[in-house]
């Protein structure tokens, strides 16, 4: 139960999230589809909060002495990707995001999707469907490359 434990919080932690916590499981030893499940479910349980507090926290702190020039960045930074995401996209915005998320390279989890299509003013069902079918995808690829790993390893 533990070891369930571990890597339910390591897949709510930005940047690392579930591309971390299924490698993790699997060198744990964790049944593999158990495991995968609990990622999922610690990956996402942030998304509302991020969804609907982040952009409004960092619109508060924008101004504020010490952390305000972070802030500023983080919605500059967010905005201007968001707009480059929505002219390359088109009527496809869903689909970026899902691939985005989906694609296990750093900063592109659901923590970054997530706050992408809240600052984007994204439709929140659709991007939950979008961020959560990233975030399989995601694991799916991080568990077949762990194994493969392994696999690679073995022969040595």
């Amino acid at each position: 139960m533990l070891k369930y434990l571990i890597v339910f919080l390591i897949s709510m932690v930005p940047l690392i999230e579930l591309r971390v916590a299924v490698p993790v499981a699997i060198e744990m030893g964790l049944p593999i589809l158990p495991s995968y499940i609990v990622a999922i479910i610690g990956n996402m349980l942030p998304m509302p909060f991020i969804f609907f507090f982040a952009r409004k926290v960092l619109e508060w702190g924008k101004d504020k002495p010490v952390i305000g020039g972070f802030f500023t960045f983080c919605l500059e930074k967010g905005h201007k990707g968001g707009e480059k995401l929505k002219e390359k996209a088109g009527n496809s915005l869903y689909w970026a995001l899902f691939l985005f998320v989906g694609v296990p390279i750093p900063g592109t989890g659901a923590w970054t999707g997530t706050l992408a299509a809240s600052i984007l003013d994204m439709d929140f069902k659709k991007s939950v469907k979008a961020v959560v079918c990233g975030v399989i995808l995601a694991g799916i690829i991080m568990g077949l490359g762990t194994k493969a790993v392994h696999l690679i390893f073995s022969l040595f």
